[in-house]
């Protein structure tokens, strides 16, 4: 990881053509500019953690959507019989 010092207004270029600036600094934010090309991905690193966690609460394991399957049929049968 390399760490950089930078004073507002500043700014600093990756591979040539990725240039990031900072655009003001408060007490507890920074406010940066991203300049990139339209095929790099920008993305907050918050933001990819929700998705990873949303991604991982999605995988249910086979056997237990047959099981909510079957109970699911066996209470629309009880429920058509009253």
């Amino acid at each position: 990881m390399l760490i950089l010092q930078r004073k507002a207004t500043q700014s600093l270029v990756i591979n040539g053509n990725i240039h990031i600036t900072i655009q003001e600094i408060t007490a507890d934010k920074v406010k940066i500019a991203i300049d990139a090309p339209r095929e790099i991905s920008i993305v907050r690193s918050e933001l990819l953690e929700a998705a990873s966690a949303n991604k991982e609460a999605t995988n249910v394991p086979q056997g237990d959507l047959s099981s909510i399957s079957s109970s699911l049929s066996a209470l629309s049968k009880l429920t058509k019989k009253e």
